[in-house]
């Protein structure tokens, strides 16, 4: 293992996304036979074959598969290193990297970073932003992908395990529908009473989603996904169509909403008060430029809604 080089797993990945040598060695500027050479070298350092030969191509074995993804992950680390060590080339001297879900996002969260950087005394720190769905954020803060995580943290949100955390902001989920619906004029709504409507919804995967299929379930009901998107400005145009309602953060929906003659209708229930947290490994063990960024975030004016 210790002859593996970045350049022949990058050669590799390359092979097994074009399905062929020739066609990797086009993009990689480098003739197929010195491909070959370089994947046979590569297999015999990990003793077993990775590729099978077919009429029109190559494709991964399922010991290549298994390499395809961990190279995928060691060559995007690679990635980050030269991005952080040229960010201190160029004469930033703190660079944090920061992972977050799509509401925290679409919330507050640019305007707090934003907020931080505005600080003279912060000119010299980076802040690089990633959305994640909450397990995402959770796994990459263990796997030491970014410094800081932010995400939902209660029982129906993600599982912060053994990571230390601090709060963050807070919003409420609503449900937000067609002035013509039947929902449109209530002033708060259970939310039993929309699962006799169809949804948008975000990747089932997520974690509102997640807990919106739990509580149907504990209703005896199902949750009718009829359009299915990935960000909350999709699901506002598809209300916005009316074609389904949607469960969104107040918080995000209200500058949409306002534009487009939309109805906002808060949750009755407890759950729908969400609040984030950040989180991180241990905070003995930040960097001096993620330390201040995370003061930041948990101060009054910033870190707290």
């Amino acid at each position: 293992m210790r002859d593996l080089d970045l350049t022949t797993l990058r050669l590799f990945v390359t092979v097994c996304e074009t399905r062929n040598i020739a066609r990797a060695g086009e993009q990689a500027h480098i003739v197929g036979s010195a491909i070959s050479k370089r994947l046979a070298q590569l297999e015999n350092t990990v003793g077993t074959p990775l590729l099978v030969r077919r009429r029109r191509g190559v494709e991964p074995t399922p010991a290549g598969e298994t390499l395809l993804e961990h190279a995928r992950s060691m060559l995007a680390s690679a990635d980050r290193i030269e991005r952080d060590m040229a960010a201190y080339a160029s004469g930033i001297k703190g660079q944090v990297r920061l992972l977050a879900t799509a509401s925290v996002m679409a919330e507050a969260l640019a305007d707090d970073v934003a907020a931080f950087l505005k600080n003279p005394a912060h000119r010299d720190i980076r802040v690089d932003m990633e959305e994640r769905i909450s397990p995402d954020v959770v796994r990459g803060i263990w796997q030491g992908s970014a410094s800081l995580g932010i995400c939902w943290a209660s029982e129906h949100g993600a599982d912060l395990g053994a990571l230390q955390s601090r709060p963050y902001r807070s919003d409420h989920l609503a449900i937000v529908v067609h002035p013509s619906h039947p929902l449109a004029g209530a002033r708060s709504v259970r939310f039993e009473q929309t699962l006799d409507y169809e949804h948008v919804s975000l990747p089932v995967s997520s974690a509102v989603q997640v807990m919106l299929q739990r509580m149907a379930a504990a209703l005896g009901r199902t949750l009718v996904h009829r359009v299915i998107v990935s960000n909350f400005e999709a699901a506002l145009r598809v209300v916005h169509a009316n074609l389904a309602i949607s469960v969104v953060p107040l918080e995000v929906a209200r500058p949409y909403a306002a534009g487009h003659a939309l109805c906002l209708i808060p949750l009755e229930e407890v759950w729908a008060r969400r609040h984030f947290a950040i989180c991180f490994r241990d905070e003995a063990a930040l960097s001096a430029a993620a330390r201040l960024l995370l003061a930041h975030l948990q101060t009054p004016g910033a870190g707290m809604a």
